[in-house]
């Protein structure tokens, strides 16, 4: 499957995988974003991640199946 590749800059040392959601644009709310990590849409390196606190470091791939986009971090 071919990814849309969204790149997105950070500029601490991690974010949380629902504000990350959020800061890129995937989602309008925290809400919504609790929800898709919860159903298990979201992977992380590969590997579904229902973590909603996940930390996620520059370096790591995100990708949501539903919209076909891949977020890195960077």
């Amino acid at each position: 499957m071919k990814y849309n590749e969204i790149e997105v800059n950070i500029r601490s040392e991690f974010i949380k995988l629902d504000s990350l959601l959020k800061y890129a644009g995937i989602v309008e709310t925290g809400g919504i974003g609790k929800e898709i990590i919860s159903e298990e849409r979201i992977k992380v390196n590969g590997e579904i991640c229902t973590m909603r606190g996940k930390k996620i470091r520059p370096g790591d791939r995100v990708q949501i199946d539903e919209i076909q986009s891949e977020i890195v971090v960077k």
